[in-house]
């Protein structure tokens, strides 16, 4: 009698131990996963924060004047040096002026 007793617990001990170890495996792969998914998370995050800024857009250049406008300032600014070194006197120069804002 005593023979059968103790084989009888044996195999059942043994799933137990087996199944226990079996689970606490398990549990500390599981635990294993979530730490790196939650390294990886903070790694993602420090490589957004470090990447470059976009460089900034380049101002756009003002548009040039147009071609009678370059022509009209510069006939304007010959007229006042003619008239400050004294060649034209103040009606010549209002005259020309006149004229050529017309």
């Amino acid at each position: 009698m005593f023979a059968r007793g103790p084989r009888r617990r044996r195999p059942v001990m043994r799933a137990a131990v087996v199944g226990g170890a079996g689970y606490m495996a398990g549990k500390k792969a599981a635990a294993g996963k979530q730490a790196e998914a939650e390294q990886n998370a903070r790694i993602d995050q420090l490589e957004q924060q470090q990447a470059p800024a976009p460089p900034p857009a380049a101002p756009t250049p003002p548009a040039p004047p147009a071609a009678g406008e370059t022509d009209t300032i510069a006939q304007l600014k010959q007229l006042a040096d003619l008239h400050s070194a004294g060649a034209l006197s103040d009606e010549e120069f209002a005259a020309a002026k006149a004229k050529i804002l017309g």
